[in-house]
């Protein structure tokens, strides 16, 4: 197999992946996408705060 062709198939294999988790949360309703983005921004500002103390 080309070397090509194996980075094309992991390439695809992990969009398809991707996009199946876009699927989940939109199937999950609206208001479930927007509570997980802000739990994620609020972790990454978390994060960034204890960082910045020291």
């Amino acid at each position: 197999m080309k070397p090509q062709t194996v980075f094309l198939f992991l390439f695809l294999l992990i969009g398809a992946t991707s996009c199946d988790v876009v699927l989940g949360i939109f199937e999950a309703g609206m208001w479930v996408g927007i509570i997980i983005v802000v739990l994620i921004v609020a972790l990454v500002v978390y994060i960034l705060n204890r960082f910045r103390r020291r």
